[in-house]
């Protein structure tokens, strides 16, 4: 098993973009994607944030991904043209793009390529640069900015300020570390509280200035320089007790006017490190991962009798279901002590009554659904499948209602010590839609994640739906989920690849959606690591 050597952090930025859009410019947003040693098959790991009207922009968000040196790690970049809410790309005007491998950007100090439509054909205009470092240090800057009195750069109306955070680069250069929302039509802002990574803030030194720069937002121009000013890292933490205040200059201007000021005041008022904590680190400090198996018996699989049937087991032993359950149990087991797995099944007539189940345990004990390692969860899958009456309807809210009521027993503990994956595979026709999107939203606000198997080649537009690739999903009565907590992947696209393909694109979000939980209920690795205790 390949061991991370370190995390590595992406700085993008990009020149002289195509221009898609008629009367503006272009609003390029850039994804990160990694092949998942499966021919063609690629996952997207990250994506920037979209930057309105620019043709060469500075991308603020930084991408994260795991450096593993003995291995050859592909990537590929992807520019679109973003003009509207939907986070699927479908729709959206492909600008270019660029494939390499981690090993060519962390060897070269810049790198730098023309973008091109597909490989071998350059898109004809625009660059790519990607400038690769290690992520050595953890800390955090959380800090909140207003102004004041900043001078007025509209004609119509007043101006409307956003906030930008850069690091000093070589020589005379500054590279762009945060980008504040927009506060329209305001000329004393008071901008939402927000973290920046001290890497990405001082590179760890806190001795080392920073430059923090006001604009006017111009929808059709770009951005106008309102003020900046320079000072130490170290010096904007002085506002941990207190509220500082630094002047708000305009170079230009100070140059030409002998009477000039400033164009407003920046006001620090609060600024405060935290340390920003790992998958590793809640894992190795102690956080178990507990694993559980939702599997599908509705009637829509067919007859497990049937070589048709998605439950017909082959004379090798397996079937698709075997296949995703061995996949990504054989990895998440590493993570659980006692390799203990509750599995269950949803939609069969159950015996000896025969009454339709939506959470019954594949080894028939209700009292101990425990399987002893993945072995035994699919030892009590083979057994089921012949003992059990394949019925329906496809309900999902049971079995995630399950899995939250123990996650929601463990935040009692007020700990990071447990976390929930709850691995379900089903042939995708869901019948419960409306009360699986209540349960997942509930969900949301525990420590648990979903992971969606579509097994045969039916429409999985609703297992689309739950995952919100498309968009945030809602329940019912419109409340968004706290996190993303779903992944769903169509076992048909990994049929012919490697069996770790599958679990590598599945298992991918999972320790983002973890740090993503105990950092928003503020809690802390069981044992920190010592130097960031």
């Amino acid at each position: 098993m390949a061991h991370c050597v370190t995390k590595v952090q992406l700085t993008i930025s990009c020149e002289n973009l195509m221009d898609k859009d008629v009367g503006s410019m272009s609003d390029p947003l850039c994804v990160l994607l990694q092949n998942a040693g499966a021919g063609d098959q690629w996952m997207e790991l990250d994506r920037t944030e979209r930057v309105k009207n620019c043709q060469s922009p500075q991308f603020a968000k930084k991408l994260e991904v795991d450096y593993f040196f003995e291995r050859v790690q592909k990537l590929k970049f992807g520019i679109y043209d973003i003009d509207n809410k939907s986070t699927n790309l479908s729709d959206d005007d492909y600008l270019g793009g660029v494939e390499c491998t981690l090993g060519q950007i962390v060897s070269s100090k810049t790198f730098t390529r023309p973008l091109q439509l597909k490989k071998g054909k350059l898109a004809g205009k625009g660059n790519i640069t990607v400038i690769a470092e290690e992520i050595r240090d953890k800390r955090t800057a959380v800090l909140q900015l207003e102004a004041r009195n900043l001078e007025n750069k509209d004609f119509m109306g007043k101006s409307d300020p956003f906030l930008e955070l850069y690091r000093q680069g070589d020589g005379d250069k500054w590279q762009l570390a945060y980008r504040s929302e927009v506060i329209k039509n305001n000329l004393n802002p008071n901008w939402k509280p927000f973290s920046v990574s001290l890497q990405s803030l001082c590179n760890g030194d806190l001795q080392k200035p920073i430059k923090v720069a006001i604009n006017d937002k111009d929808e059709s121009t770009g951005s106008d320089l309102i003020g900046e000013f320079t000072a130490p890292a170290q010096k904007l933490l002085e506002a941990k007790d207190q509220v500082i205040e630094f002047e708000c200059i305009n170079p230009e201007k100070k140059k030409k006017k002998k009477s000039y000021k400033n164009s407003g005041v920046i006001r620090v008022q609060s600024c405060k490190l935290e340390t920003e904590y790992s998958f590793l680190d809640y894992v190795m400090g102690g956080c178990q991962i507990n694993f559980t198996v939702g599997v599908d018996f509705t009637g829509s699989n067919g007859d497990p009798r049937s070589p048709d049937s998605l439950h017909y087991i082959s004379p090798n032993g397996v079937n698709e279901y075997v296949t995703a359950i061995w996949s990504v149990g054989q990895v998440v087991q590493d993570y659980d002590t006692d390799k203990l797995f509750p599995a269950f099944g949803f939609g069969a007539q159950v015996p000896p009554d025969w009454q339709v189940s939506h959470e019954f345990s594949l080894n028939f004990n209700p009292n101990n659904p425990y399987c002893q390692g993945v072995q035994g969860i699919i030892d009590a899958y083979r057994n089921a499948i012949v003992n059990v009456r394949l019925y329906g309807p496809t309900n999902f809210c049971p079995i995630i209602t399950h899995v939250s009521r123990f996650a929601a027993a463990s935040t009692r503990e007020g700990t990071a010590g447990q976390y929930y994956v709850l691995l379900i595979i089903t042939d995708g026709e869901i019948t419960d839609l409306d009360q699986t999107r209540n349960a997942i939203v509930e969900a949301s606000k525990l420590p648990m994640s979903i992971i969606i198997v579509g097994v045969g080649s039916a429409d999985f537009k609703a297992m689309e739906f739950l995952d919100g690739d498309n968009g945030v999903l809602k329940s019912l009565a419109g409340e968004h989920v706290a996190r993303d907590i779903v992944q769903f992947v169509p076992f048909r696209q990994f049929q012919n690849a490697p069996k770790e393909a599958l679990a590598q694109m599945v298992l991918a979000e999972v320790p983002k959606q973890l740090v993503s939980y105990f950092k928003m209920r503020n809690l802390a690795p069981l044992n920190p690591p010592k130097a960031a205790q």
